[in-house]
């Protein structure tokens, strides 16, 4: 019997025209599962932006010392961090167009060699986007060797990405805040619209379940009706009414029903950390929120 990865599972779920043959890249090896970061059979990843204080190879050595295996990788930690600055827009652009993609090869290389999977690429693809930067995008995405886009993206850029996405058969991830523009995603609502303008194309959900529950919305009850479209989560601890960002067990976001959902159903959805509320050195603050989903799902461990 055939045994499918999770990258190829979530490409079929995703309509089976996605599941491209020649897309899985040759240095991008299978891992055992005992040898991931999985507790009670759910995967506990990691987004790169909760390392936002510390470089790449930083990044990665935290990743290490906590033993987290599986990595969404924040653009910033793949691009020029300082032309992420208004002033430089364009010198981004320009970047992009002409950065040889062994310079994306590379950080898959460094991550490969640290045994942690890129379960995704973060790069908000927005209204200011060329359609050679989105299109450069896929190309950067492909050479990680990512098999999904995260995207906090702009409602009137759908179209565009979905063009794309179709191309390539890759999935992007629509990645909601709680904001109330109605051209940010911000409730089930927006993803539903993205999806529906998609059309064929593979428009997915990022779903973080903090921004969810400021937003005042049901992200264990949107898991429930919509876990094919899922490709990532992100965990994270917020009030509701457009509360703040807090420890994990001091808000409102059923982190623990979620992750006690995925176990009980077996879905195999990356459940990314991403540490935000105010706190103290980045790797213990991550080792904390690991540790949270780790007594959850292994109690008495």
């Amino acid at each position: 019997m055939m045994r499918m990865t999770r990258r190829e599972w979530h490409r079929l779920a995703l309509g089976g025209a996605v599941a491209a043959a020649g897309s899985a890249l040759p240095w991008v090896r299978p891992r055992p599962a005992s040898a991931e970061s999985r507790f009670g059979g759910v995967l506990i990843g990691v987004q790169s932006y909760s390392f936002r204080d510390r470089t790449l190879d930083e990044s990665i050595a935290a990743m290490q010392q906590l033993g987290l295996t599986s990595c969404e990788l924040w653009s910033l930690h793949a691009e020029p961090r300082e032309l992420y600055r208004p002033e430089n827009r364009e010198r981004l652009r320009q970047w992009r167009a002409s950065a040889p993609l062994s310079h994306f090869r590379d950080v898959a290389a460094r991550f490969e060699d640290a045994g942690i999977e890129l379960n995704s690429y973060n790069l908000s693809f927005r209204d200011d986007f060329s359609d050679a930067e989105i299109a450069r995008g896929f190309e950067m995405a492909l050479a990680l060797g990512a098999p999904v886009i995260t995207a906090s993206a702009q409602m009137n850029t759908v179209p565009r990405i979905a063009r794309y996405a179709e191309m390539h058969g890759m999935p992007v991830a629509m990645h909601n805040h709680s904001w109330t523009d109605p051209n940010e995603f911000g409730s089930p609502d927006d993803f539903d619209r993205a999806i529906r303008i998609g059309g064929s194309a593979p428009i997915a959900v990022n779903l973080d379940i903090g921004h969810m529950t400021a937003a005042n919305y049901d992200p264990l009850a949107y898991l429930k009706a919509n876990h094919q479209r899922i490709v990532t989560l992100h965990l994270k601890d917020r009030k509701r009414d457009q509360g703040p960002n807090v420890p994990w067990g001091e808000g409102d976001t059923p982190i623990r029903e979620v992750l006690l959902l995925l176990q009980a159903e077996g879905w195999d959805i990356p459940a990314n950390i991403e540490y935000e509320y105010e706190g103290g050195d980045s790797q213990t603050e991550v080792g904390r929120c690991l540790d949270y989903c780790r007594a959850i799902l292994e109690p008495g461990a």
